[in-house]
């Protein structure tokens, strides 16, 4: 549905990663939900998408902020985000300090040097409510990782964490992984 959005495209510094990135955001499929070959659905309402949509404004605006990927909207027939990329010089910009609760990326560093991303945790320490290192950034999932909000978006009650479930029961969670994900994608989208 968003294949017609033309993103802005800079040079990352690393070509590999640049094509890694390239190749994964192209595969992912925005649309209905109703169509389970689609990856990502629209964003919850008229208002989350508005918002969205200033936050990715802002984004083309600011000299600090490159798009790298994505960045277009689509309201015509629901409120459709590109997941995008945006690349920052300056760790106090608005997207790296407020919480956009949309499909847009700036809480995460890929790196091979563990001095780099000791350096990136100490430097963005509270740059972003979720922050990922090597990782897939889909957003928190309960009971896998912590989510609630920080800040100016929520109360740090984690769903699905030890903080907010202890208030109500005594629980147990056991998670054990052997064979990491390799691919953002859903077996079934194949």
């Amino acid at each position: 549905m968003l294949g017609h959005f033309q993103g802005l495209h800079t040079e990352i510094p690393m070509p590999p990663l640049r094509d890694t990135l390239e190749e994964s955001l192209s595969a992912m499929k925005v649309g209905p939900v109703e169509d389970f070959g689609n990856f990502m659905g629209a964003v919850i309402d008229k208002a989350s998408f508005e918002n969205i949509r200033g936050y990715l404004d802002y984004a083309k605006s600011c000299p600090e902020c490159t798009i790298a990927f994505g960045g277009g909207c689509d309201d015509s027939r629901g409120y459709f985000v590109e997941p995008t990329v945006v690349l920052t010089t300056d760790p106090h910009c608005r997207l790296m300090e407020e919480d956009i609760f949309g499909p847009v990326l700036t809480g995460g560093v890929f790196a091979t040097d563990r001095e780099a991303v000791r350096l990136a945790e100490t430097v963005l320490v509270h740059a972003a409510g979720n922050f990922y290192i090597n990782d897939k950034t889909t957003g928190a999932t309960v009971g896998h990782q912590p989510f609630g909000g920080g800040r100016n978006s929520g109360t740090n009650d984690k769903a699905g964490s030890i903080y907010n479930l202890l208030r109500w029961v005594s629980i147990r969670t056991l998670k054990e992984c052997f064979n990491t994900a390799r691919d953002f994608r859903y077996p079934f989208l194949g």
